[in-house]
C-alpha cells in the first residue's frame, strides 16, 4: 500500500515536467538526451544544428526544429528500425535548451525583481559588447539601449537585430526585427519602448552580409 501511494505521489510532481516537455517544440541550439534500450551505444546528446537537424548514427541527419519530443522521437525510431529485428525502444528528452529560449522563459521572474525599484531588467544576446542582464530607465527605446549599453561588436548582423517579448496576456513570445544598419543610414527609427524581461538577441553577421 505504501509503495503504490508513494508511485502515485512522484507521478504527481512528474507531471508538470512531462507535460512542458511534451508541448515544447524544438528549436536549432537546443541540446536532446537520446536514449536506445537495446543498444546503449546509440546514447548520447544529440545537438539541433543551425539547419534544425540533428546527426545520427547509422542514419544520418533528421529534421528536427519545430516538432515535439514525441514526433523526433517517432521519427528516431523509424529511422533506426531496419537496424533492428524489431522497432526500438527509443528514450528523448531535453538536456538543455538553447540560450535565447531560456533567456526568454526566465526573463519575466528574473525581471520582477526590478519592477518596483525605479529600473527595469532587459537583457542582451549574441554580438553586443556587454551581454547579460543589463538595468534601464523605464521609457526607454531600442535604439536609445543600443547606443547605451556598450555598443556591438564587428561581427553584428546589424540588420537583423530582434527584440523577443513575453506576452504576459497571451502567454506567447513576440519578436520584432530592428534594422539598425538603416536606421544608421538615416532611416526612420521604428519607435520600441522596452519593457521589463525584453531581450534583445544580435546575431553574428553572415560571409559577404
Amino acid at each position: 500500500m505504501f509503495r503504490t501511494l508513494l508511485g502515485l505521489a512522484l507521478a504527481l510532481l512528474l507531471v508538470p515536467s512531462a507535460w512542458a516537455q511534451s508541448s515544447y517544440r524544438i528549436q536549432p541550439g537546443d541540446s536532446l538526451q537520446m536514449e536506445v534500450l537495446e543498444d546503449p551505444s546509440l546514447n548520447r546528446s544529440l545537438l539541433v544544428l543551425p539547419d534544425g537537424s540533428v546527426s545520427l548514427p547509422l542514419v544520418g541527419s533528421i529534421k528536427a526544429s519545430g516538432k515535439s519530443l514525441n514526433a523526433l522521437r517517432s521519427a528516431i525510431t523509424s529511422a533506426l528500425a531496419s537496424n533492428f529485428a524489431s522497432p526500438p525502444t527509443v528514450y528523448l528528452s531535453v538536456g538543455q535548451l538553447n540560450a535565447i529560449t531560456s533567456a526568454v522563459n526566465n526573463a519575466a521572474a528574473q525581471a520582477a525583481a526590478a519592477r518596483y525599484s525605479g529600473s527595469m531588467s532587459v537583457f542582451a544576446l549574441g554580438e553586443v559588447n556587454n551581454q547579460g542582464k543589463i538595468a534601464v530607465e523605464p521609457g526607454v527605446t531600442l535604439l536609445q539601449f543600443l547606443a547605451e549599453s556598450g555598443g556591438l561588436t564587428k561581427f553584428a548582423a546589424t540588420k537583423r537585430i530582434l527584440l523577443r517579448r513575453h506576452d504576459h496576456k497571451t502567454g506567447k513570445e513576440i519578436v520584432y526585427k530592428y534594422n539598425y544598419k538603416a536606421v544608421q543610414s538615416g532611416a526612420d527609427a521604428p519607435m520600441i519602448v522596452l519593457q521589463d524581461g525584453d531581450v534583445i538577441v544580435v546575431p553574428e553577421r553572415k560571409l559577404f552580409e
